[in-house]
């Protein structure tokens, strides 16, 4: 076994491209470029990028603006609820400050009323995403994405044409099966990188702004990746390791570094920053693409959907597939929708998958980082 040493200073560069993209979004603006803000995986970017504007994602993982978030907020409310609003108020976020708009969703009720305050200071628009995934819940959702389509083209002055939405569906659907693509290396054992490497490449791809030059990108890591594995190049056997629950990102990466700096390697992401994302793909050749579209966004399986069985079946067909040893659900304090689940999600693991679960509760703060190694220490010992 070899060690792979070459690459990590690629994933770094996707690690910093949040920091990269600083200067990227006030060229396009420059440009006259639209920009719109997002936070969520429910926000359809196929409609913005047919506006021709660019859709990136806001800032929402630290703790540095979350004291002067809750001048305004509460102290007992999720910490990316009070991240999000404190880089927006404090305008410390670039991306939301170069933003000619924001579109919110009604997720949890949090985040509904933080977009009210921010609505004083920004142009926001909510989508009104349905809580269920039925039928119904479809075309409501589809209704909604219209709504959205006639804003942007409102406010951009601009014409969004349905063979527009068509081009930036096979632009998207070709970007996510990239990332999808380069995310299953993992399903090789040994695995053939670290986790925390590939999480880099996830979460720094919400911030680049070409999806178009992303798949390419992505395609040629992965490439690399698999020639460097065939060679012989990988990480030692470790434990296996799915983590599950709260979106990832910024201060909750301790949990990936906990697992992986105390023996296991995390091989897959059923949060945000992962599968949730990047699963799922929007049918191309739908006579109707506004609901093929709403289709696609309304099965993401999120904790705000009641019922939400696409969670757990995402969940089980990525243990099977990535041949997980164990699951680590990471819950955010007072994010009540996700902490219900965990009972339902401990069951699920431990009856049906037969593999042992640990549920971690964090906040955006370090205090916790030697507690959290110390449990997930343990947890991977028992494995």
């Amino acid at each position: 076994m070899e060690l792979i040493k070459d690459l990590p200073s690629v994933f770094d560069d996707f690690a910093e491209q949040r920091k990269k993209s600083f200067l990227t979004v006030r060229e396009y603006k420059e440009k006259g470029i639209p920009i719109v803000g997002s936070y969520c995986t429910y926000f359809p970017k196929e409609i913005a990028m047919a506006a021709g504007a660019a859709p990136v994602s806001l800032c929402s993982t630290s703790d540095e603006t979350i004291q002067d978030a809750e001048k305004d907020l509460p102290k007992n409310l999720c910490p990316l609820i009070k991240s999000s609003y404190g880089f927006a108020k404090t305008q410390k976020c670039p991306y939301f400050y170069f933003s000619d708009v924001v579109v919110g969703e009604t997720t949890c009720d949090g985040k509904k009323k933080m977009y009210e305050l921010m609505g004083e200071f920004k142009d926001v628009f909510i989508l009104r995403l349905p809580n269920h995934q039925d039928e119904d819940g479809v075309q409501a959702y589809r209704k909604e994405i219209l709504r959205l389509k006639d804003y942007l083209s409102e406010k951009f002055q601009c014409e969004i044409t349905e063979e527009k939405v068509r081009e930036a569906v096979r632009i998207n659907n070709r970007a996510n099966a990239a990332l999808m693509n380069f995310y299953g290396v993992m399903r090789h054992d040994p695995a053939p990188v670290y986790g925390y490497d590939i999480f880099k490449v996830l979460y720094g791809s919400t911030f680049k702004f070409d999806r178009s030059a992303l798949a390419d990108e992505v395609d040629s890591l992965r490439e690399q990746i698999e020639k460097d594995y065939a060679a012989g190049k990988h990480i030692e056997k470790r434990p296996r390791i799915i983590i599950t629950g709260c979106p990832i990102g910024g201060a909750t990466e301790k949990v990936i570094q906990a697992v992986e700096e105390n023996g296991g390697v995390v091989v897959g992401y059923e949060n945000c920053s992962g599968q949730k994302s990047v699963g799922l793909q929007v049918d191309e050749s739908a006579e109707d693409i506004y609901e093929a579209i709403s289709r696609r966004y309304l099965a993401i399986g999120c904790s705000i959907m009641s019922p939400n069985p696409n969670r757990f079946q995402a969940l089980g067909e990525m243990v099977d597939e990535y041949r997980a040893d164990g699951v680590l659900e990471m819950t955010l304090q007072a994010c009540h929708t996700y902490n219900v689940e965990t009972n339902k999600i401990r069951s699920f693991v431990t009856g049906e998958k037969q593999i042992p679960y640990l549920n971690v509760e964090t906040d955006y703060s370090k205090s916790d980082i030697g507690q959290l190694n110390t449990r997930v220490a343990a947890f991977l010992e028992m494995l």
